[in-house]
């Protein structure tokens, strides 16, 4: 049976991307009139039918959007989806939340049924930016922005943060402030871009202050963490101080620290990527770099509800990269301060 020519077929043809050929056939944005006729005389030599009912199906107005996170039992993205449900509700949206549990073809599967229920726009905290495939022809007439980590496609609007350089701030906090030599990194899973992005951060503190870098990435559970820590303990030129990831290594490697009977932070410092709740109230409180959360959130969330009211269909997405905040408190050895 031959196969039949698809969008990235014409759109291979016409020398154009798949999302002006969306543009074309829906006639959603300004295209040069030499471009059109490109993709048309395309659409014509390769017999090209676009699913008519689907485009149809599309122009409705659902008045929802979609939004797909990791999971949910990390603080920081349960306060990011309430944020985009408050700006929807602002704009007399609803919104179809879902979760990936960080698997791009969960992600990508959970993207298709949006589709089907005709979401205006995607707001997505991508599970592997290397992998994801939203920019997918099937994708290219819905609008969409991502969340803490970008995609590899210029033409999707980004929010993020300062990760590399929160993470060099506060190592070097640790170096300058404090006079450690030996900081050990805590990260649970290296594919993750926010998580490669900290690394690099603190692996340029450590090189700038002439000290060597040691890290782990499989801080994936209390278990593995707690035996990793416990290890790095017992080595005879064991870390005066850890700096972990994000919230979930933190709370694991505070545990893991507590269990083991370590004070901090007389014996051991730790400072972490990401605030949460109990940071400010455990004993000791937490020195922790912050997150503006909501404000990403919120910022993504009013983007793409810009891009859905001028219908726009950017060549090059917007970039927006908020800043983050050193919260200094007791785990690393300061006193006098929260």
């Amino acid at each position: 049976m031959e196969r039949k020519p698809t969008m990235n077929d014409v759109a291979r043809v016409a020398r154009v991307g798949t999302m002006t050929v969306s543009r074309v056939l829906n006639g959603s944005a300004n295209v040069t009139e030499e471009t059109a006729k490109r993709v048309y005389n395309a659409i014509e030599k390769l017999g090209y039918r676009p699913n008519e009912m689907a485009r149809a199906l599309r122009s409705l107005k659902s008045r929802t959007i979609g939004l797909i996170v990791p999971y949910l039992f990390d603080p920081f993205f349960a306060t990011c989806a309430h944020a985009v449900n408050t700006v929807a509700r602002e704009h007399g949206y609803s919104v179809i939340l879902t979760t990936s549990n960080d698997d791009p073809a969960t992600e990508y599967n959970e993207a298709q049924s949006m589709l089907q229920r005709h979401v205006e726009g995607l707001l997505i905290i991508p599970a592997d930016i290397r992998r994801s495939r939203v920019s997918q022809a099937e994708f290219a007439g819905t609008h969409i922005v991502t969340l803490d980590r970008p995609v590899h496609d210029a033409r999707i609007d980004s929010v993020q943060v300062q990760n590399q350089s929160g993470a060099k701030r506060a190592v070097l906090h640790l170096i300058e402030e404090h006079g450690h030599k030996r900081i050990f990194f805590l990260g649970f899973n290296k594919n993750l871009y926010t998580v490669r992005s900290r690394f690099e951060g603190y692996r340029r503190a450590m090189l700038e202050a002439g000290l060597e870098s040691e890290s782990t990435f499989d801080c994936s559970s209390e278990e593995a963490t707690a035996e990793i820590v416990a290890s790095h303990l017992r080595s005879s030129n064991s870390p005066t101080a850890f700096f972990t990831a994000n919230n979930l290594t933190t709370r694991y490697t505070l545990q893991a620290l507590l269990g083991s009977g370590v004070r901090i932070p007389e014996e051991v410092a730790l400072v972490g990527f990401d605030d949460f709740e109990l940071a400010e109230i455990l004993h000791p409180t937490l020195t922790v770099v912050r997150q503006p959360a909501a404000e990403m959130g919120r910022v993504a969330a009013n983007l793409l509800f810009e891009r859905i009211k001028r219908d726009e269909f950017p060549e090059e997405g917007n970039r927006v990269v908020l800043p983050v905040e050193l919260v200094i408190r007791r785990s690393c050895g300061c006193k006098g301060r929260h």
